[in-house]
């Protein structure tokens, strides 16, 4: 399927998926405010952690070498009983960390041990969420797109049910509450739809691990837990600087306006995701991978451009429709993020082909050295700027990125 008709039908999926989010949105806004935001931002960080550590840090691997396998299913089975089973080992170990020290980790992340039920609820689900994730990087690398852009739009509407539920009867707990419960029941209609698929057998992902196919993965483990580590403690830190200096208002806004971005990117990053990956994961020939990346430029870049543009136009109304107004003071913050987001989708356009090679030590490096940047300038153009400082610092991160990332490849010839 090509660049294109994959974004056409991933289009379908993000249309919804913003609309879920834009209501979800509208609902955390009004029960829980901006210093609810701060929370919420927080604990998805640390839930990015925990669900890379628990198995989800192999899935990149597992849609990297089901693509690159697709001539051979024995293989395919070989990568995806390894990845189960080590997959398996991880969320039991976790799971139980989680519940013995529940208490802890609430003190650490919300300031308060009382919330320490939301990890006991989330030691119990967090199976369910990487089984999930383990048959979505399946479908991704079978290039069954239909099937996994229904799988999404589910999940969206699932999200949307019970994150709107629970937030309206218990407020900010229940938010937190539906992040780590609505994937278990995506989970049950991810299973259902795959059992109806030639490909899928129990049997497929039960047997012994294969060391070499443990190594190769092994690779993705680590870019993966990088990312997982690095970006969340990065946020954290930027997050608590922002706390101490603006409060936690301040740091609310920061977190709105980077769920902006994430909700109108998305289009751009899914299907970045569910195309980008397995295709540059198959190309063998240079001239071929080239012209991929050069295809992405000249599609996705503009619709990032446009898109960001808009979204700055129409700030002011964008605020009040998805916010309340309490986030009015917001508004200051979106020149540079736009502007940094347009050049974070062309680093990205980039990115992805360290990760469909494999070249794990170049993007470790390249991870810490671009996230510690994005630590240092925020400190620095706060302490000049205020607040938007922090958007500020992701545009100039982001240039820093891509040239990075462009050198990395054209070192390793591939460019």
């Amino acid at each position: 399927m090509t660049l294109i008709k994959t974004s056409l039908l991933n289009a379908i999926a993000v249309a919804i998926r913003m609309l879920t989010l834009l209501g979800l949105n509208k609902i955390l806004a009004i029960y829980v405010g901006p210093s609810g935001y701060a929370v919420i931002g927080q604990f998805q960080n640390a839930l990015t952690m925990v669900m890379t550590f628990a198995g989800g840090a192999i899935n990149t691997g597992v849609t990297k070498y089901t693509a690159e396998y697709y001539a051979s299913e024995s293989q395919q089975h070989t990568v995806w009983q390894t990845a189960f089973i080590i997959s398996l080992v991880f969320t039991f170990v976790i799971s139980i960390f989680m519940a013995v020290f529940n208490r802890w980790l609430a003190e650490v992340i919300f300031k308060d041990a009382a919330n320490g039920s939301i990890f006991l609820w989330l030691s119990v689900t967090l199976i369910l969420f990487v089984l999930n994730s383990l048959l979505l990087a399946i479908i991704n690398g079978k290039k069954e797109i239909r099937l996994y852009i229904t799988i999404n739009i589910a999940g969206s509407l699932i999200a949307l049910v019970f994150t709107g539920f629970l937030t309206y009867f218990y407020g900010l707990y229940g938010a937190l509450i539906s992040l780590v419960t609505n994937q278990s029941v995506v989970f049950i209609l991810t299973l259902w739809l795959c059992r109806q698929q030639a490909w899928f057998k129990f049997s497929h992902f039960w047997g012994v691990v294969d060391n070499q196919v443990a190594l190769n993965l092994g690779k993705y483990v680590l870019m993966a837990l990088t990312s997982a580590v690095a970006i969340p403690v990065t946020h954290m830190f930027i997050r608590s600087h922002l706390i101490s200096n603006f409060g936690l208002e301040g740091a609310g806004y920061w977190d709105a306006i980077w769920r902006i971005s994430s909700i109108y990117l998305m289009f751009v990053t899914t299907t970045l995701g569910i195309y980008y990956l397995p295709r540059l994961s198959e190309i063998s020939e240079k001239k071929e991978f080239r012209k991929e990346i050069f295809s992405g430029f000249k599609i996705i870049l503009p619709i990032a451009f446009f898109s960001s543009l808009a979204i700055y136009l129409f700030r002011d109304l964008i605020v009040s429709i998805l916010f309340t107004e309490d986030f009015a003071s917001m508004t200051g913050l979106f020149a540079w993020q736009m502007a940094g987001d347009v050049v974070k989708i062309a680093s990205w356009l980039l990115g992805y082909s360290l990760i469909a090679k494999g070249l794990a030590k170049e993007f470790i490096i390249k991870e810490i050295l671009v996230l510690s940047v994005f630590y240092f300038l925020t400190v620095f153009f706060t302490s000049e700027l205020g607040l938007p400082g922090v958007v500020k610092a992701h545009f100039y991160t982001y240039i820093c990125n891509f040239l990075l990332i462009f050198f990395i490849l054209k070192n390793a010839k591939l460019i």
